[in-house]
């Protein structure tokens, strides 16, 4: 017998199914709720609303959980390459060599912009937020590729997922390159996917590019942490976007735009921020975290904690020896640097955020490596775009391909009853 959840309402006692996930959750299923009882439910942020049944991530907050298909996110950064795991999130096991080699290939063959997209990037000023540009670009690529992508076509699927995979790190360096103020370039076709990325940013227009491994893996470790997270705010955004059938470079540029958000992508931006103004402060560490404990004190210390792990964050942990290994190698001497690493192990032999499990999390760790590598503050979030995207697409594509209705959330209307107009001369 199948198991039920029950409501009783006016008189009358209703039977909603249960839902098994396969990882043990239960979910009430209220798709009849409304159309038998008249009442919908009321969940502000969904903080306890499933909006879909998925196979791409389990996270477990409790526990400390993060897997992409099954495999568990330790396992996918020390031993996979980032083209791997987005292949392995995209269409849902992980490819063989030829898989992997003619993937790469194919998106070497769309790495290209239509020069016409360079005009609309010179006409948004230096100052621009590079989020703000990189969601129109990534937007204004819809007008370059105007075909609308036939779902039930293989072929034209993956013929769109190649052509964003592609385009978007192009994207992303020239953004930075014209923040940095310099020329824009093209990647290498001899390279791997994130070893093109490190080259078409952090190579100098004036001397030969020489790769660095730990930066290089440093890379391919934060991409892979971030690739996805379950149905937080910018995922979902892709997914409801895309659910009106939308094209997939419309809803990743959506999803760019919700993952803005200083309290979504923008949160590693935030610790650095945070260390920039202890530092302008003297640099007490201490004083801050005393500041964070006293609960009349607004400060907040960004970075420490997380909303979904309730215990630690599991990709904090893997970072946190990349970020080492990064500083280590590049022997950067920066204050603010020195201020986190102070505030990392006062924290962590607090009591107070021992006993609350307020450890450092991702974005804590990402961050300081971001800065160390010479990356600008505000280019932190663009940089977690980059990672999200396979995510994004294997959403959007799970979607799709269910043939998922349209998102149509309700609502609870608490206005003014049916009123009068009043001509003006009588207001």
């Amino acid at each position: 017998m199948s198991k039920q959840a029950s409501i009783h309402y006016n008189g009358s006692t209703f039977d909603l199914p249960i839902i098994d996930g396969s990882e043990g959750e239960c979910a009430i299923d209220i798709k009849s709720l409304r159309s038998t009882t008249q009442l919908i439910t009321l969940d502000p942020g969904f903080k306890n609303t499933g909006s879909c049944e998925s196979s791409i991530t389990f996270l477990d907050g409790e526990k400390g959980v993060l897997r992409y298909r099954g495999y568990p996110i330790e396992e996918l950064a020390e031993k996979a390459n980032f083209l791997e795991v987005a292949y392995l999130l995209i269409f849902g096991e992980l490819p063989t060599q030829e898989q992997h080699d003619v993937f790469l290939t194919d998106i070497k063959e769309e790495s290209y912009i239509d020069e016409d997209l360079k005009k609309i990037l010179e006409s948004f000023p230096k100052s621009a937020h590079p989020m703000g540009v990189l969601s129109s670009l990534t937007s204004a690529l819809t007008a370059f590729n105007p075909a609308s992508v036939d779902v039930d076509s293989n072929e034209q699927m993956y013929n769109a997922i190649v052509r964003i995979m592609a385009k978007l790190p192009i994207l992303v360096s020239w953004v930075f390159l014209k923040r940095m103020g310099l020329p824009l370039k093209y990647g290498d076709y001899s390279l791997g996917y994130v070893e093109n990325i490190a080259r078409m940013m952090f190579r100098k227009p004036n001397k030969e590019y020489v790769p660095n491994p730990i930066i290089d893996d440093a890379l391919t470790k934060l991409l892979i942490l971030h690739a996805d997270h379950e149905q937080n705010c910018s995922t979902s955004t892709v997914r409801i976007v895309g659910s009106s059938h939308a094209g997939l470079f419309a809803s990743v540029s959506a999803g760019i735009s919700a993952l803005w958000g200083p309290l979504h992508g923008g949160a590693n931006q935030a610790v650095v921020e945070m260390l920039e103004a202890i530092k302008q402060d003297g640099g007490d560490t201490k004083k801050y975290l005393d500041k964070a404990k006293d609960k009349s004190d607004p400060f907040r210390l960004m970075g420490f904690g997380h909303r979904v792990y309730k215990n630690f964050d599991p990709r904090a942990k893997i970072i946190k020896k990349t970020a080492d290994e990064v500083l280590g190698d590049l022997g950067v001497v920066d204050p603010v640097l020195d201020i986190a690493k102070s505030l990392e192990q006062e924290a962590l032999n607090d009591s107070y955020f021992v006993d609350r499990k307020l450890y450092p999390n991702v974005d804590f760790y990402s961050g300081i490596i971001y800065r160390a590598m010479g990356i600008p503050t505000e280019m932190f979030t663009v940089m977690f775009a980059l990672g999200r995207l396979p995510g994004w697409i294997a959403q959007w594509r799970e979607m799709r391909t269910r043939k998922e209705p349209i998102g149509r959330p309700r609502q609870i209307y608490v206005g003014h009853n049916k009123r009068s107009f009043v001509p003006m001369d009588k207001r």
